[in-house]
């Protein structure tokens, strides 16, 4: 691999998406990820579509540049293996219920008596302790207990959830940041202890809501659904533009209020007192909104953008994957590359985010299939014979 993280070892247990997409990071930026699953079954996400050709697309994205070895750590074999595996890794990643690994014999004391400066990523629905602490929990439960889904929807219409399970990508976001911290640490003292990070992924989304807890306190407002509006800039909202496509405005400075007012051939507005400032325009926003509504509806798309863009407005196209596909800048960065893949020969995939100038990082495989490093995991990384290895696969310990 290559990257800032080049050389650091991530063996993650986890399942699904939000604790194996904070690994898939750490693998982003250039980490060696090992990934254990069940033999037999494997992780979940392997049976979640879209498929092509009976295989899962989306497995190929989420769990991209790791090797794949099987392990049932239920089994004492297993375990045994596992703790031979544990001296060669930084960080352990795991979803598991509160307690499960203690069932199995790896507490935090023993995998920190096997590796003493071992990260340990705990990623659960909410946490190790308190009441709730043995639910189970997927992204939607993270996204409506955290908060997000009621004030996404309609002002008068039903909590709305993403279309995508923001609460999983928003909890592998923290993991990573949570295990670099951790690292740091280490990295400026060898004598530091190993970590357990407890990653609640109801409290990540809820973290990300900033505003909610101050303005709840101060003042006892709810925050609630305004649909497509903005609470703190006007105007801001999602318009129809003549020719049946979408853009979105927003801008908060009186400058950017002129630069929108002028695109739409309106300098008048910028001197009306009812929008001499951002507070104001937020009182009047149904107002605004109604103007460039109006505006946006009589132009088309291409015709928009162009207005916009001389005046240095603050709107964009609402785009589908094919329109991020085909944009000018979205081709000049890259921010869709080809990844080898040995199902499809290769497949289009997001790129790296952030970008290194320096240990620059890059993806070097989709995701592979269930225990396909295993030889080289069981056999170069731990020496057994071949024998060693036929009878833990009859036993199905790997």
């Amino acid at each position: 691999m290559s990257g800032p993280l080049e050389g650091l070892k991530v063996l993650d247990i986890a399942t699904i998406v939000a604790a194996p997409f904070a690994a898939t990071l750490l693998a982003d930026y250039g980490a060696d990820v090992l990934k254990i699953e069940m033999p037999g079954q494997g992780d979940g996400v392997r049976a979640f579509p879209p498929f092509k050709d009976g295989k899962p697309l989306w497995w190929k994205s989420v769990n991209r540049n790791k090797k794949f070895a099987t392990l049932d750590l239920r089994k004492p074999e297993g375990v045994a293996l596992f703790k031979r595996m544990l001296p060669q890794f930084d960080v352990l990643i795991e979803n598991f219920r509160p307690g499960t690994l203690d069932r199995w014999g790896l507490s935090k004391e023993v995998l920190w008596q096997i590796q003493p400066r071992l990260v340990i990523l705990r990623a659960t629905a909410f946490g190790q302790d308190g009441p709730y602490r043995d639910r189970p929990g997927f992204a939607r439960i993270f996204e409506a207990m955290g908060g997000l889904t009621y004030i996404t929807g309609e002002a008068d219409g039903q909590p709305m959830h993403p279309g995508y399970p923001m609460g999983d990508a928003i909890g592998g976001l923290f993991g990573a940041v949570g295990a670099l911290a951790a690292l740091w640490k280490r990295a400026k003292d060898p004598d530091a202890p190993g970590e357990e990070i407890d990653l609640a992924l109801t409290e990540a989304v809820f973290r990300l809501l900033d505003v909610l807890p101050i303005e709840f306190d101060q003042l006892g407002a709810v925050r609630s659904r305004i649909g497509n509006g903005n609470a703190y800039s006007a105007p801001a909202a999602v318009y129809r533009t003549r020719d049946d496509r979408w853009v979105t405005l927003a801008g908060s400075t009186n400058a950017l209020f002129a630069a929108n007012c002028r695109a739409i051939g309106r300098p008048d507005l910028i001197e009306d007192p009812r929008f001499s400032n951002n507070a104001r325009r937020v009182e009047h926003s149904a107002e605004l909104n109604a103007i460039f509504s109006q505006w946006c509806g009589g132009h088309t798309l291409d015709d928009v953008l162009a207005a916009f863009a001389a005046e240095e407005g603050t709107l964009a196209p609402i785009y589908a994957i094919d329109q991020i596909a085909a944009d000018p800048q979205s081709l000049a960065r890259e921010m869709i590359t080809r990844v080898p893949d040995k199902d499809f020969g290769s497949v289009a995939m997001s790129n790296v985010v952030p970008r290194f100038a320096v240990d620059r990082a890059q993806l070097k495989t989709s995701a592979g299939d269930i225990g396909e490093d295993n030889r080289e995991i069981y056999q170069r990384w731990l020496g057994l014979s071949d024998d060693e290895l036929s009878l833990l696969q009859q036993r199905k310990v790997i």
